[in-house]
């Protein structure tokens, strides 16, 4: 493979009808470019040749200026290596770049509604998480990602032809995969689909910004759980929908109180498998009551079954799609739970009324998901090392919620922490003396990740607890993490 050719440095600009000498202005342009920060310290500038023929100038203008920096310092120059930026410049300060002139006479952008309220209409929401420490929420068990598998598979697709990898993605999917996830979707969730209702998204919440976008206008109701997903929820609010907080009990939503908020409601948000974060199941009684509030409104409702892979009884939890009778359900699931996060894959599964709908909007203006990460799970799936993977990790989640359990009996009286039939997470709920937020904030100088309660909710309902994730968290570290959280108690 041939050396690369240096830093780019197209920004200078050479006049070559100005009375200066061009190796001046050459002179001068690079200079300033490296002390204003514009190249890297240690950086390899481009041959002399290559400079010249990119500026338009001769090799000797180019080696007279190049000769000048390097006598200043600011170059070196390593025989058989070629010019580099001086690593001394690493200590230089760059000089500023803000345009002289008045600043009470520079120009104040003007900023959308979004921008100005995000913080209060958006609600309080950190870096989602990245690194693995005791009781870090939303994060699977990456630690026991088989690796060397998903490396062999990503091998075999970089070497196919080049339009299969690195050309725009399919606006619907890729084909493969659609297939993949509707087998998926019959075999372990008990719904009956077509490839063809699958649309493969950026991600879960880029799904629910498609199925809002398309659904709901500015100012039209939606009922939201309360509390409820953060992400999800920000997601409507950012498309301008007016989220209505819906109480939740042990049944999960309860529709009485939706009807009696926003009877002419447009869409509902639900997690009816694994309720975010409170963890109930629905009842059978409260589904078939919130499908039918949906068909007497003409309402659509957005399923999000976003960890129903990994329950820990004899049965999986069911969908609420799976006994949807009317064409009223968008499931929208995602494999940040079950494959990893950084893959930005999620998928939506459409009633078959909405196909045409979802088909035109992503043809006008979605380029799709890379086609060769889509690929890797479709292969992933369809020689059933997802299938292996995902029962792998039931069984991991199942023993670290059992540690959790176990070790939290510790905290008895302080916090009660409840267990869990599926996830990854686990709901403890306060001593009403306890301070939440004070808690959260102990924990978090403790080196320890807890979310309060109160952030998932869109109207106060007084909750006072904690919400512990377990999934990316070992047995170890979370005796250690529940022995520094007694403490903190």
């Amino acid at each position: 493979m041939k050396r690369h050719a240096g830093a780019l440095l197209s920004s200078i600009r050479i006049d070559k009808s100005s009375d200066r000498r061009i190796s001046v202005q050459l002179y001068m342009g690079l200079r300033e470019l490296l002390l204003s920060g514009g190249v890297t310290p240690g950086e390899r500038l481009p041959a002399t040749r290559t400079l010249a023929s990119e500026l338009g100038v001769s090799r000797t203008t180019v080696i007279d200026a190049v000769e000048r920096l390097i006598s200043e310092g600011l170059l070196v120059s390593r025989v058989g290596a070629g010019t580099y930026v001086s690593p001394a410049l690493a200590a230089q300060k760059p000089l500023s770049m803000t345009p002289v002139g008045n600043p009470a006479r520079m120009a104040e952008p003007r900023l959308s509604h979004a921008a100005i309220h995000a913080v209060p209409d958006f609600g309080p929401r950190s870096r989602l998480p990245h690194q693995s420490k005791a009781f870090i929420t939303a994060l699977p068990a990456l630690d026991d990602f088989p690796m060397a598998q998903w490396a062999k598979l990503s091998a075999r697709h970089w070497r196919k032809e080049r339009d299969h990898v690195t050309g725009y993605g399919e606006p619907f999917g890729y084909a493969p995969l659609r297939s993949a996830i509707a087998r998926q979707l019959n075999a372990s969730r008990g719904i009956k689909c077509d490839p063809h209702q699958i649309f493969i998204t950026n991600g879960a919440q880029r799904a629910f910004s498609l199925v809002g976008g398309m659904l709901v206008n500015p100012g039209e109701p939606i009922w939201f759980e309360n509390p409820g997903a953060i992400g999800a929820r920000n997601a409507f609010v950012a498309i301008g929908a007016m989220p209505v907080p819906v109480a939740v009990d042990d049944e999960g939503l309860c529709v009485d109180d939706g009807l009696k908020k926003a009877p002419h409601f447009r869409l509902a948000f639900v997690t009816p498998s694994h309720q975010q974060p409170l963890g109930h199941v629905m009842s059978l009684s409260r589904r078939l009551a919130l499908l039918k509030a949906a068909n007497d409104a003409d309402a659509m409702i957005v399923e999000d079954d976003y960890d129903g892979e990994f329950y820990y009884g004899d049965q999986p939890p069911p969908t609420l799609k799976s006994i949807d009778t009317q064409g009223r359900v968008i499931y929208v699931g995602t494999f940040s739970k079950s494959l990893f996060p950084s893959l930005r894959l999620g998928f939506i599964l459409a009633p078959e009324g909405l196909v045409e709908g979802f088909e035109r909007i992503c043809k006008a203006w979605l380029s799709g998901v890379p086609t060769v990460t889509q690929a890797i799970v479709a292969d992933f799936m369809d020689e059933g090392m997802f299938a292996t993977h995902v029962r792998a990790m039931r069984q991991l989640y199942r023993e670290r919620h059992d540690v959790l359990i176990a070790e939290a009996e510790k905290l008895a009286g302080l916090l009660d922490v409840q267990q869990t039939q599926s996830g990854f997470h686990a709901v403890g709920l306060l001593n009403r003396r306890l301070d939440e937020q004070v808690l959260v904030e102990k924990a978090a100088h403790a080196g320890i990740a807890i979310s309060g309660l109160s952030k998932y909710e869109l109207q106060s309902k007084n909750l006072n607890g904690l919400v512990l994730g377990f999934g990316s968290t070992p047995p170890d570290e979370i005796r250690k993490g529940i022995n520094v959280l007694h403490k903190i108690l």
